[in-house]
């Protein structure tokens, strides 16, 4: 929608900026300026660049790691601002009223200016609602998707995040046959017990085997004490390890060690 919204935008740049009611000799002979013209700047930076770059932006967040930002905001974010900047601008361009040219004749608001209000408007309108509907939170076509590995340990070359090698259990690597889950070679509790241990983690329910899964769709990942606040967000692309279940919800660990609770696991793929 937004690159579709961008080409409008673009063919709008060209057409006329004022539309023109003539009923004198002088019709026909008045060049009607468009939106590259500079006789109405600054249109060009304020309407055209700015939402065109605003679609540039929002795109390309699509394609970088989450998170990732340009001074402390998001390119998305960045983008949204650029999209509400040039629909503002351009939303107030139409109410200048028609000028008097002489001979009866008046000079309105053109196509070229109506096109691109409406262009801006569904940029900005898709970047304000792309985090509340999830039609439009949805990764673009050519993102990475979640290999599914052909056997339960995962034969693939790079199955994802954790995903353990050929005959290694739960979080073991090649190279480390028998290794519990999350312990590395030198954990001393990979080897055996020692005098002060500290306290184990608590066991998961008895009918509960820890398993590989993907999310469709960015996830919040919340606190295992109830808090509301997200500690991390699980993304598409990547394997997290399901190590409990509370209900329809399950205790996830993250890539760098975190536990929390996915409360939603509608259309999780298992590995």
């Amino acid at each position: 929608m937004v690159i579709g919204a961008a080409v409008l935008l673009f063919i709008a740049s060209f057409l006329d900026y004022y539309s023109f009611d003539c009923s004198g000799p002088i019709c026909g002979k008045i060049d009607l300026p468009n939106l590259w013209s500079g006789k109405v700047f600054p249109a060009l930076p304020s309407i055209v660049l700015a939402g065109l770059v605003a679609a540039a932006l929002i795109v390309a967040s699509r394609f970088q790691p989450e998170g990732r930002k340009a001074l402390g905001l998001t390119l998305e974010q960045w983008g949204t601002a650029l999209a509400v900047f040039a629909t503002w601008t351009v939303l107030w361009t139409m109410f200048d009223g028609p000028l008097e040219h002489g001979d009866d004749s008046k000079l309105g608001v053109g196509i070229g200016r109506i096109l691109a209000l409406i262009a801006n408007l569904l940029i900005a309108a898709t970047a304000l609602f792309a985090a509340r509907v999830p039609a439009l939170k949805a990764p673009l076509m050519g993102a990475p998707r979640p290999q599914v590995p052909s056997s339960p340990y995962g034969t693939g070359a790079h199955p994802g995040y954790g995903y353990p090698g050929p005959g290694a259990p739960y979080g073991g690597q090649p190279g480390q046959p028998g290794q519990p889950y999350g312990a590395s070679q030198s954990d001393p509790a990979a080897s055996g017990p020692t005098p002060a241990a500290s306290a184990p983690a608590p066991a998961p329910a008895a009918d509960f085997s820890p398993f590989w899964f993907a999310v469709p769709v960015n996830r919040p990942l919340f606190a295992e004490d109830g808090s509301p606040t997200p500690i991390a967000e699980l993304a598409p692309g990547t394997w997290y390890l399901a190590v409990d279940q509370r209900g329809q919800a399950l205790v996830a660990q993250t890539q760098d060690g975190r536990r929390g609770v996915l409360q939603d696991t509608s259309g999780i793929q298992r590995g």
